[in-house]
C-alpha cells in the first residue's frame, strides 16, 4: 500500500469490515475504503473479490514489499496492484457490471460522505483537482449489490455527524445501506432505525449519540468492538 493508505485508524476500520465478509461471497471493493479492505482479505478465505475494471476472484491488494507479484494487467478499481489467485477470471467492462446488475455481487464495500437513517447513500463528488472524484460506477454497484456495507469516519473533519436523518448531499442510491462501520461503532440499519451492534471500547451509547443525528437503538447483545 502507498502512504495515503497508511492511516492507522483507517486500517483498523478496514480490518473490522473484513469480519463482516463470509466465505463464498462475491465482494466488490469500491475505491478508497474498499481498496484498503482488500489489503486484509486473506487469499485463502474463499471470498471472491470483484473489481469493476474486469477482474473477478483476484487476491489481496499488494503492498510495496510484494513487487515481485505486481502485474500492470492486474489492478483493482482503486488502481492498486492485486495478487493473482487460482481461479480468477477476466472479462470486459460490460460483463463485470452485468454481474452487479443481475445480483451476482453479494456485498459492496463503499465509503460515504453521508448515510441517512433510512439507508440512503451519498458518496460521490466531482472535483477537478482530485483525479477519480466522480460518480463512476457507484450507482450501479450500490443499487445492484445484495448488501452494501459503508466504512467511513463517524464525523466530518469539523465534527459534524455523517450519520444523518436525511442526506443533504446528492444521493448515490436510496435505501441501500445495510451496515455502517466507523471507528466508533458497528451499526445496522433496520426499518429506518440505527441499531448499534458494537461500540468502541471507552465509549458509551450516550457519547455516541452526541455525534450521531438519528436516534440510536442498542442491540440486545450490544458489545465492544473487536478485530
Amino acid at each position: 500500500m502507498t502512504e495515503k493508505m497508511q492511516n492507522e485508524s483507517e486500517q483498523l476500520l478496514a480490518m473490522r469490515i473484513v469480519k463482516e465478509l463470509k466465505p463464498g461471497e462475491c465482494v466488490n471493493l469500491g475505491i478508497g475504503m474498499g481498496t484498503l479492505v482488500g489489503a486484509f482479505v486473506p487469499d485463502d478465505s474463499e471470498i471472491s473479490l470483484h473489481a469493476e475494471v474486469g477482474v473477478i476472484g483476484h487476491g489481496h491488494v499488494l503492498d510495496e514489499t510484494e513487487w515481485d507479484k505486481m502485474d500492470f494487467d492486474l489492478l483493482c478499481a482503486g488502481v492498486f496492484f492485486v495478487a493473482p489467485k487460482a481461479g480468477m477470471s477476466f472479462c470486459d467492462y460490460a460483463e463485470v457490471f452485468d454481474a452487479v446488475r443481475i445480483g451476482r455481487v453479494d456485498v459492496a464495500i463503499l465509503g460515504a460522505y453521508e448515510v441517512s437513517e433510512s439507508g440512503d447513500l451519498a458518496n460521490w463528488a466531482i472535483d477537478p483537482h482530485k483525479p477519480g472524484a466522480a460518480i463512476g460506477g457507484a450507482m450501479d454497484i450500490a443499487a445492484g449489490a445484495r448488501k452494501v456495507i459503508v466504512g467511513m469516519k463517524h464525523t466530518t473533519k469539523d465534527g459534524k455527524p455523517k450519520l444523518v436523518k436525511e442526506c443533504t448531499l446528492p444521493l448515490t442510491a436510496k435505501g441501500v445501506v445495510k451496515t455502517v462501520i466507523t471507528e466508533l461503532a458497528v451499526i445496522d440499519i433496520v426499518d429506518r432505525r440505527l441499531v448499534v451492534r458494537e461500540i468502541a471500547p471507552g465509549w458509551s451509547l450516550e457519547e455516541l449519540q452526541r455525534v450521531t443525528e438519528p436516534e440510536l437503538i442498542p442491540a440486545p447483545d450490544l458489545r465492544a468492538m473487536t478485530l
